[in-house]
């Protein structure tokens, strides 16, 4: 595997100063030698022109956040990240890395969840490159390579998990979307990691049934939360006609038998459990 090696490159800006010199020295070492008629001087001074000529094609700009991966003659020779005008052997080829964090939007995806409910979903990568050697070297086109891995990380994590829980220590897609977060980051991180990316952040941007389900689906939704909702208000019932007997029984302000309890129960299990408010009866005779 082929992995990152930083090198440097001097200063374009000494080496512009650098090269003029020697190029004007050259040529006046040509013109002097034309003069003296030495063919042998000539040829050293013409081969010397044309090597510093050669010389100024190895000038290269490197910008901020940005890296040049360079290669002699296909072998990686390293790469260089000190930004500013740089220059290098200018037979190396230099070719540009972007350094820059950089956004990954899912399409929306229709896979099934873990119960084999079809679903839409798509997600969002906020990602980097970090090895400059594996990104260009150990895939054909590492943009590509993250696309196509982060959506591949993506179905195999939406059949992996149920769209809402069933129970209490399940996750979700929906209930949970931080532990899906950084499920999906690590997927896709252990996708990604040959080309040389770090996945920084990875979150859902859409979640929904698919639509031929989606009305059944929402009437499922609903059914549960009237059960959780009426589970809730018999539960509170409950404690308030424990609460009532007990502050009856303790202040000894009535007495009741089994089966006036009973009414009772039953009587403010109505009201409280009932949908409407209920309408007040008053009993102005006989308690019995």
């Amino acid at each position: 595997m082929i992995t990152e090696k930083e090198i440097k490159a001097p200063n374009g800006i000494m080496f512009i100063f650098v090269l003029l010199i020697a190029q004007i020295s050259a040529l006046a070492m040509l013109i002097n030698n034309l003069m003296n008629a030495n063919t042998m001087l000539v040829v050293i001074s013409l081969l010397m022109s044309i090597v510093i000529f050669i010389c100024w094609f190895g000038f290269f700009m490197v910008n901020p956040k940005e890296a040049r991966v360079m290669q002699l003659f296909g072998k990686y020779a390293g790469t260089v990240h000190d930004s500013g005008l740089r220059w290098a052997n200018p037979f190396y080829t230099k070719m540009r890395v972007s350094l820059r964090v950089r956004n990954f939007e899912s399409s929306k995806l229709k896979v099934n969840d873990k119960n084999g409910n079809p679903i839409e979903i798509a997600a969002v990568i906020v990602w980097e490159v970090t090895d400059t050697a594996e990104a260009v070297f150990q895939v054909d086109d590492y943009e590509d390579f993250v696309s196509i891995q982060s959506e591949s990380a993506l179905r195999n994590l939406a059949t992996s998990y149920a769209y809402d829980h069933h129970e209490d220590n399940d996750i979700s897609l929906r209930s949970d979307p931080a532990k899906i977060s950084a499920a999906l980051k690590i997927e896709v991180q252990d996708r990604l990691e040959k080309a040389g990316v770090t996945v920084i952040e990875s979150r859902i941007s859409h979640l929904a049934y698919a639509p031929e389900i989606a009305n059944a689906m929402l009437k499922r939704q609903q059914a549960m939360a009237i059960i959780a909702a009426r589970r809730t208000i018999v539960e509170g019932a409950v404690g308030m006609v424990e609460m009532a007997l007990a502050k009856l029984e303790e202040r000894g302000i009535v007495e009741l038998d089994t089966e006036r309890k009973a009414a009772m129960v039953s009587n403010l299990l109505v009201v409280l459990c009932s949908d409407e408010a209920a309408q007040p009866v008053i009993n102005a005779g006989s308690l019995y």
